[in-house]
């Protein structure tokens, strides 16, 4: 059974001054990533593949989360359509049992209710959605997924 792990970036510096995909993470989002990976390592959740936006909060994000997968880096991801994320998910090779997607809001949250019917109210930055899918990759569609926990940073 293939397990979706969807991954809001964890807070941004401001945009000011700064294109939006140039942003990287602030002191809290450093922090906030850092125990996301070390929350996916206990849980036995390290991903055998990632799929990460092009942005450098994305990327950033990745790097801290230290979780030495294979990595593509997906533009698609960056603007932010549900659709196209729906689309990436169902193109992974059948041998990848966790695959970890790293977005943006509001994408990834109307993501993971698209998969499950069910999310949390909200998904702040470094929520983390784990969905398991009882077929392959290839059959992922709307409402195919079960909601198996959240994690926020904050509890």
């Amino acid at each position: 059974m293939p397990t979706l792990i969807v991954l809001r970036h964890a807070k941004a510096v401001s945009g000011l001054g700064i294109p939006d995909i140039d942003r990287t993470l602030n002191d809290r989002g450093r922090r906030d990533a850092a125990a996301a990976g070390d929350w996916l390592r206990e849980n036995d959740l390290v991903p055998d593949r990632v799929l990460c936006s092009v942005a450098a909060r994305t990327r950033e994000t990745l790097e801290r989360l230290a979780v030495g997968a294979d990595v593509l880096f997906e533009p698609r991801i960056y603007d932010n359509d549900p659709g196209d994320l729906l689309d990436l998910v169902s193109g992974t090779q059948g041998e990848v049992g966790r695959l970890l997607l790293v977005g943006h809001n509001p994408s990834v949250h109307q993501l993971v209710h698209d998969l499950t019917g069910e999310a949390p109210d909200a998904f702040p930055t470094c929520a983390l959605a784990v969905i398991a899918l009882p077929d392959g990759w290839a059959d992922v569609r709307p409402g195919a997924g079960t909601l198996v926990t959240v994690r926020t940073p904050k509890g």
